[in-house]
């Protein structure tokens, strides 16, 4: 009898843990994105950057042009690899130098679960929040995780399914036909398709000097 509860809440507890990840996975972006959007112009020192990532709590500046359009993004790991480790001062770079780009971007109204499919393909860990022309967020990889850990994981793993198949797509269409020739009859090794027929690279350069 004990077995029998102990089994039921467990069933119940599953049903309830997969309904709220249904629920959490219709998530927009505006609902998890952080906003105001720190920004920077595209001429400012580097050393600037860091100072307003350290004074704001952030590990991530937009790089804006004068008329505030969104040009790159410019990130903790961004200035490690690209000014520290080099040892070279902060302030003898701009921020465009530094940044990466373009800002890969989202609209708000888009669901979680598709904003986090394309940070896996991309393999970046933020995007950009844009609405009529304006940026108005970032959402981060880490921004998802605080609200929908699972989500992290099957995005990835979908993303790496699709990254095999777009491979072995292109595996497929790039490995030679071999066979015989529909014009010569003769046996290739190398056949390409033409207007329905499969022929030989002979048969090809003959048809094209024709021409």
């Amino acid at each position: 009898m004990i077995e029998a509860n102990l089994k039921e809440t467990y069933t119940i507890h599953e049903a309830e843990k997969m309904s709220d990840i249904g629920l959490r996975s219709r998530m927009l972006v505006k609902d998890v994105m952080s906003s105001p959007v720190i920004t920077i112009d595209e001429n400012a020192p580097a050393n600037q950057v860091a100072e307003l990532m350290d004074k704001n709590g952030v590990g991530c500046i937009i790089v804006t042009c004068k008329e505030g359009k969104p040009l790159g993004i410019l990130t903790e790991r961004d200035l490690v690899r690209r000014v520290l480790a080099k040892n070279i001062k902060p302030d003898s770079f701009k921020a465009k130098e530094v940044m990466t780009s373009p800002l890969i971007t989202v609209e708000p109204d888009e669901k979680i679960s598709e904003a986090t499919r394309r940070m896996s393909r991309l393999n970046i860990r933020r995007l950009g929040v844009m609405y009529k022309g304006q940026l108005v967020g970032v959402l981060s990889s880490k921004d998802v995780l605080a609200v929908m850990p699972e989500l992290i994981e099957i995005s990835q793993e979908q993303a790496l399914i699709e990254g095999e198949n777009r491979a072995q797509e292109a595996k497929e269409e790039s490995t030679p036909l071999a066979g015989y020739c529909d014009r010569c009859g003769g046996w290739s090794d190398n056949l390409k398709e033409s207007n329905g027929e499969f022929i030989c690279e002979d048969c090809i350069a003959e048809f094209e000097s024709e021409e």
